[in-house]
């Protein structure tokens, strides 16, 4: 098992990749460097096994799909992942390790948007599509996460091997955040520089369709981990729709004891069935989550203990 591992992502990261990983060596000599490729067609895998990195592929398309490779193949006490870009400078590498190491940090997010990001990024979509993400997820699950979309972050064995990776694009860093947030693990927040990407140096984020994919992602994880609170203001949402329908035949049926609309009537005795059905589904699902964390507890436990003896 690795100390610290570092995992670097990369698709056609050929202008970036050498600096990236000199830039690790010198912050963290001590540190095994893991490149996995995604389906590069430039230099990158020469130039990144040129550097002394260990490069793996992954052939399925995708960060998620690469994400995914990357934790089940590798055994670290300290996992730090940053992308291929060179955005990220490595000044904080160390601090976010020994949070993990020292202080018992299941993930530190590297949180771009509380220093130069808005002023680096030249894409306003892009901030506001993350400002918008923090927002959201931090509403919704009670907390305090900095930078969502983030690709700088550590993480303890602990979180990687009891992470179940879905998604296959660039809302994997959702996806990850919402893990840790629903289990209650340790989050810590460390301020880091960003810097945009070089000229020449092209984003594989596509800001609308993933953007969108991202937003699912949230809406969804929001449904499984939170059911009752989603399925309750579903619940909601529907009685309102009702009652605005039933108001006009109410305030006609007091005023001359008739009923004009039968067949509004009767839909709308559909939708607050609907809504009644939403909210047992969201209870019943509340004590299946319920079970779910507890199970969560004792495979952690046991993870732990698979730790202890390697």
């Amino acid at each position: 098992m690795d100390k610290i591992a570092v995992l670097i992502p990369c698709y056609n990261e050929e202008q970036t990749i050498e600096k990236v990983i000199r830039d690790v060596q010198t912050a963290l000599p001590e540190a095994a460097i893991y490149v996995y490729n995604n389906n590069s067609t430039d230099k990158t895998v020469e130039l990144a096994q040129a550097q002394g990195a260990i490069v793996r592929h992954e052939y399925k398309q995708g960060k998620g799909n690469v994400i995914r490779r990357m934790f089940r193949e590798i055994d670290a006490e300290c996992y730090l992942m940053i992308d291929g870009d060179d955005t990220y400078p490595l000044d904080c590498a160390r601090e976010m390790a020994d949070m993990v190491l020292c202080h018992n940090a299941d993930m530190v997010v590297g949180d771009r948007l509380s220093s130069t990001y808005f002023s680096e990024n030249k894409r306003p979509f892009h901030n506001f599509g993350n400002s918008l993400m923090r927002y959201g997820i931090n509403k919704l699950f009670h907390t305090d996460i900095k930078d969502i979309m983030t690709g700088y972050r550590a993480f303890s064995y602990e979180f990687v091997k009891t992470f179940p990776v879905v998604s296959k694009g660039f809302e994997i860093e959702t996806e990850m955040t919402i893990h840790a947030v629903n289990y209650n693990m340790q989050v810590e927040n460390v301020v880091v520089e960003y810097r945009d990407r070089p000229e020449g140096s092209v984003s594989k984020l596509n800001t609308y369709s993933d953007g969108l994919r991202v937003i699912r992602k949230m809406i969804q994880l929001y449904r499984n981990y939170k059911p009752l609170h989603f399925f309750g203001l579903l619940c909601l949402f529907l009685l309102l729709v009702a009652l605005l329908l039933m108001f006009p035949i109410v305030s006609v049926y007091l005023k001359t004891g008739l009923v004009p609309r039968f067949p509004t009537l009767i839909v709308c005795g559909f939708i607050v069935l609907a809504g009644i059905l939403s909210f047992f589904a969201g209870m019943i699902l509340e004590v299946m989550s319920a079970k779910d964390k507890r199970d969560f507890e004792y495979h952690l436990a046991k993870i732990n203990a698979e730790k202890r003896h390697t």
